[in-house]
């Protein structure tokens, strides 16, 4: 009889079934949960909508799986990427624009300390929804529940915004 192993994910804590894929330290992520982090990005990038809600899913992703290998601008981007789309409603294109325009302005980011619990869904929950307006609708419950997971940090976030954009 075969035994089943799991794995959990250190990033976002799913549990999966494990593969003989090794960890990369990088992403803070089991290989299984990169894996259906990958099959979510196949699905965002050929959706084919104007809003370009697979900036989104990088962000939420990246924020839910920042870790201590992740650079400060990666972890600063995504949390200012999921304040732009969860409380000021931009859309995937808007947030693009406005990595492009912050990273033009500064190269030094602050680190940001992530919290314990990063969200009570995963990548897992979104591709458990059907493709189409349902997935896209746990697409954006997914990010709103990792936007809230970083209530700490929130206030931060928007002062370095504002800082940011005002320099």
């Amino acid at each position: 009889m075969t035994m089943l192993h799991y794995r959990d994910c250190p990033g976002c804590g799913v549990r999966l079934l494990m593969s003989e894929e090794q960890p990369d330290s990088r992403y803070n992520a089991s290989p299984e949960c990169w894996q259906l982090y990958g099959e979510l990005t196949a699905y965002t990038v050929t959706r084919g909508d104007v809003a370009f809600m697979h900036q989104h899913a990088v962000d939420t992703y990246g924020a839910q799986h920042a870790g201590e290998q992740a650079r400060p601008i990666t972890v600063a981007f995504a949390l200012i990427g999921l304040y732009l789309a969860c409380e000021q409603d931009y859309s995937g294109k808007k947030v693009q624009h406005m990595h492009m325009l912050l990273a033009r302005r500064t190269k030094t980011w602050p680190p940001f300390t992530p919290p314990a619990l990063r969200g009570s869904l995963t990548v897992l929950d979104v591709l458990r929804a059907p493709p189409g307006e349902q997935r896209d609708h746990m697409l954006r419950q997914w990010r709103q529940s990792v936007w809230d997971a970083w209530s700490q940090e929130h206030a931060r976030v928007r002062a370095l915004l504002e800082s940011v954009m005002r320099d």
